[in-house]
């Protein structure tokens, strides 16, 4: 247990004093009793009635808990509840601006993930990263639903894409939410031999929601990453955006093909625990929102009781006083 205010935890040592001040009154009490009714009558008087200390003693019993509860003590208490980190990953290289969906990729992505962030419980914090041959926190994990909408719409393709880099960019931010360094950078993974082998912590209440088109052409290996991120906990679910048929762009001024990659991106989900869907599927919002309940979890957190304590000590001296009224017909 600790206190805000410990000084004032000192006001307990005046009940010794008032404790003596109390007797005090009691031996003149009872003299004076004895003096107006001799000795044979005063032992049957209300100042000499062996009850007399009970009350007296519930009041200073309350003054304790009164003095203690000044100090406003914080208790440390486990309780359950729904919580969640939700990281929402964006593929923003240049295929996103393929048009083979309407109106294209991007903006298909982006609306989809816009209503998908209207219909999460308020206690989730959304979290937002952006990724074409890099990774970037564009938005920390946060319950203000207004800063994400903004940040999904100013969300522009451009460039490679380095999927890999955009789940690790994602861990890192999960990891630093939750008050812990940054996950071993790989930027450098090739091959599953050079993963790290002891994950730097376990967070199954977080989840990722990665909206991409399954292309990577820039290192790190997603799939490594993807182990990483199954062995810290974390679920993919991963949002297919595009055509598997694909479509011929422009991308800085070279013409290349883009297509939807499906394997990959239903791999990562299947490695991890999450699922894969189709941005295609009308259904989408209603069955990932249906399968990314909050995780009810139990955390250990400082709970004030100042309250509960002055309540207490309200509750002691309205016992004090009915016991003194119902056996001396006063209070103390």
């Amino acid at each position: 247990m600790s206190f805000l205010w410990p000084v004032l935890l000192g006001l307990l040592a005046l009940l010794p004093l008032l404790g003596l001040v109390y007797v005090f009154m009691q031996r003149k009490r009872r003299s004076a009793a004895a003096s107006a009714s001799g000795l044979g009558l005063a032992r049957t008087s209300k100042a000499t009635d062996p009850r007399r200390p009970i009350p007296a003693l519930i009041f200073f019993l309350g003054l304790a808990v009164l003095f203690f509860s000044l100090a406003r003590p914080q208790a440390t208490v486990v309780l359950p509840k729904y919580d969640g980190t939700l990281i929402l990953v964006f593929d923003v290289s240049g295929s996103m601006a393929a048009e083979d969906i309407e109106p294209n990729r991007m903006e298909a992505a982006k609306k989809i993930a816009s209503e998908f962030v209207r219909d999460q419980p308020a206690e989730v914090r959304v979290g937002v990263v952006a990724f074409s041959d890099g990774g970037l926190t564009v938005q920390a994990p946060g319950v203000n639903r207004e800063n994400t909408l903004t940040t999904i719409e100013r969300l522009v393709p451009r460039r490679s894409t380095s999927l890999g880099n955009g789940v690790l960019v994602a861990l890192n931010t999960i990891a630093v939410d939750a008050g812990d360094p940054p996950i071993v950078d790989t930027t450098n993974l090739s091959t599953a031999d050079d993963s790290p082998t002891v994950p730097q912590g376990w967070y199954p209440s977080a989840v990722i929601v990665l909206f991409s088109d399954g292309e990577s052409n820039t290192p790190p290996d997603p799939l490594v990453v993807t182990d990483l991120a199954a062995d810290l906990g974390v679920r993919i679910y991963t949002i297919g955006v595009g055509s598997t048929q694909g479509v011929t762009i422009q991308v800085e001024g070279m013409t290349v093909h883009t297509a939807l990659n499906e394997p990959l991106l239903a791999e990562i989900a299947r490695v991890t625990g999450g699922r894969y869907y189709f941005a295609g599927d009308q259904t989408v919002l209603r069955t990932i929102y249906n399968d990314l309940e909050p995780t009810l979890s139990i955390r250990a957190e400082a709970l004030e009781i100042t309250s509960l304590l002055a309540g207490l000590a309200m509750l002691i001296f309205l016992i004090g006083g009915a016991l003194s009224m119902f056996w001396f017909g006063r209070v103390i």
